[in-house]
């Protein structure tokens, strides 16, 4: 029997799950939920997150996506696709385009309760992208428009209005160039093989056959040429005029020569025999394809390889405004205020200081006599006294740290609870916005498990048997409160949210860091750093109890060393009362919570700093008391 969960969503989401495997007709297909981007790669696939809210919106997009991945997974054969591939960028949207189409349209003629979950899906997608107010046919995706028309073509179904809108806008070119083409469509649909030769044909119709590349289907030269040689090579005779074989036969004794001959015989059955055992085993492969390797899972951990992870199922990544109410939200963030308002008078001064010092090493200058720019004020008096003098601008230099990211990674373990994650959220909140002033972004995450004791991963794993060794048993609650790009004044009261009762459980760092250096990573800043803050080592129970007793404290250490190896990204840490410095290289230990407003201060500023000498004597520090 399943646990109820606290997730109002959760029975959407496991009946979406279901419904999908048994639309894709794969029941061990890996259904997960993500704010990542939908997709679907071998046996997994990840759909959009749904909110506790569960907004018509979000439900449509789920379910269409779902629905279309579910089609493709059927429908579509990988080798078979890879054959046919065009070489060029052009040639090859427009064939995953048009592939795609098909795959939906046999969907929607067979399953028809799909064609209007995937229609919202199409239509929302196309409205984020601005597609209804398109009117040049220069600015519609021709590769997204031939998708279109391929699906209306062979479902009869009118399109979302904005998809609609693209389709119109290039309808006229595509039907003009790849109208007799087109109207095979309802011949190929079923036959993947026959519709990308159909699809490659349309693409050579468009103006793109230079980047088809090679015809998959044409007849292989060098072996042709083989085979009209080898015949010659087996009857030319030697200089005798005679094979060997014939003058051996000759001299040896009949009733040998017969068993001789007999062997051979049953040789050439023997070796028939093998031949239509391969050639059958090549008819169940796609044509021309050699048998291929199923590719080996990617680990679960770029740092340690060997880490392991029993189910990611439930896992989830979740932003924070999804696990509230807007209404609680504000109630949690009114609370944390109350708890705090003796304590952010000396935080808001610390965060004055810290905004002095950045502000100070920003160096703002102008450079003077410019031909364009702000103009010169100053120098007016020249083109007063004479006229003849040109106008002067100037321009303001950058600052030096401008193009810089900063999270914050909080751990939102239950040891956290009470006065430090009070004080840990509201100096996330001060440092945010001081931050942003100086026009550093900001994002804040935090980490924690959904439940105790290993949740649904541990009934899983009691269910099938209690696995040796399973890796981490539990389901991870990866949360953000504040994205880089999102202003603080949108999301302050996501960071009430720490106030909740029953959020903060386990932690286990390791795949925690290595999430947060992952989104940090991908960002276009030239300068990221990344702060953690936490109270002790990783603890999980239920993980703890069935692996070694350092599994987790070995993963987080493993990734601590490849976050700082790469220099990527700069780690720095504070811990509450434990030392962290035994994990990283630039850390400090506080032993009261008080201190952490100053500790974060000074850290920050010291990343800052101009002076190398300041700046490794505050990284260098151990304690901060």
């Amino acid at each position: 029997m399943t646990k109820p969960t606290d997730n109002p969503a959760d029975p959407f989401k496991k009946a979406l799950a279901e419904a999908t495997k048994v639309m894709a007709d794969d029941p061990d297909l890996m259904v997960s939920y993500s704010v990542d981007p939908a997709g679907l790669t071998g046996d997994a696939m990840r759909l959009p997150q749904v909110s506790r809210r569960m907004t018509r919106d979000e439900v449509l997009q789920a379910r269409g996506t779902a629905d279309a991945l579910a089609l493709r997974h059927r429908y579509h054969d990988a080798a078979t696709h890879a054959r046919y591939n065009p070489s060029g960028e052009m040639a090859r949207d427009l064939y995953e385009a048009m592939e795609t189409a098909r795959c939906e349209a046999i969907g929607a003629r067979t399953m028809p309760g799909t064609a209007g979950n995937i229609d919202a899906r199409i239509g929302v997608d196309a409205e984020r992208m601005g597609y209804g107010d398109i009117t040049d046919p220069a600015q519609a995706p021709l590769a997204t428009a031939a998708g279109y028309l391929v699906r209306h073509l062979a479902t009869g179904r009118d399109l979302p209005p904005a998809a609609q809108n693209v389709m119109n806008l290039r309808r006229d070119f595509i039907e003009a160039e790849a109208g007799g083409t087109l109207e095979g469509l309802e011949d190929t649909l079923a036959d993947q093989a026959a519709f990308a030769r159909f699809a490659r044909k349309v693409i050579e119709d468009l103006g793109y056959g230079d980047q088809l590349g090679d015809d998959p289907d044409a007849p292989d030269d060098d072996q042709d040429d083989q085979a009209e040689e080898t015949p010659e090579e087996d009857e030319q005779p030697d200089s005798s005029g005679q094979d060997d074989s014939d003058d051996s036969d000759a001299d040896a004794d009949p009733e040998q020569a017969q068993d001789q001959q007999m062997d051979e015989q049953q040789a050439q059955v023997s070796s028939d025999d093998m031949a239509e055992d391969e050639m059958s085993d090549e008819t169940e492969l796609p044509e021309g394809e050699a048998p291929l390797e199923p590719p080996a899972p990617a680990p679960i951990s770029d740092a340690d390889p060997g880490y392991t992870v029993f189910s990611t199922a439930f896992d989830e990544e979740i932003r924070a405004e999804d696990l509230a109410e807007p209404i609680e939200l504000e109630r949690l963030r009114a609370y944390l205020d109350q708890q705090l308002e003796p304590l952010k008078g000396a935080v808001s001064r610390l965060a004055n200081k810290l905004q002095r010092r950045l502000q100070a090493q920003q160096n703002r200058s102008w450079e003077f006599d410019r031909e364009e720019g702000i103009l010169d004020a100053g120098r007016l008096a020249r083109v007063v006294a004479n006229p003849t003098t040109p106008l002067s601008f100037k321009v303001e230099k950058d600052t030096e740290f401008r193009d810089t990211v900063v999270t914050l990674l909080l751990d939102n373990s239950g040891s956290m609870r009470g006065r430090p994650i009070s004080i840990a959220a509201i100096c996330a909140d001060v440092l945010a916005r001081t931050l942003e002033r100086c026009n550093v972004k900001v994002e804040v995450l935090g980490f924690t498990t959904r439940a105790w004791k290993g949740g649904q991963s541990r009934e899983t794993w009691l269910n099938e048997g209690r696995a040796q060794l399973p890796g981490r048993l539990n389901d991870l609650r990866h949360i953000i409160y504040k994205s880089a790009d999102s202003p603080m004044r949108r999301t302050r009261d996501n960071l009430g949210l720490m106030m909740k009762e029953g959020l903060l459980k386990e932690n286990i760092d390791g795949e925690a860091l290595e999430w947060a250096h992952r989104r940090l990573a991908g960002r276009k800043e030239a300068r990221k750093i990344l702060m953690v803050i936490s109270d002790g080592a990783p603890v999980d129970d239920s993980t703890l109890s069935v692996n070694p007793a350092n599994y987790l404290e070995k993963h987080l250490r493993d990734v601590i060393a490849m976050v700082e190896r790469s220099k990527a990204v700069e780690l720095l840490a504070i811990g509450i009362g434990h030392d962290v410095t035994r994990y990283y290289d630039r850390a400090v230990t506080i032993t009261d919570v008080d201190q952490l407003a100053g500790a974060m201060t000074e850290q920050l500023a010291a990343l800052f700093d101009s002076d190398p000498r300041a700046r490794a004597r505050v990284m260098g520090m151990k304690r901060a008391g």
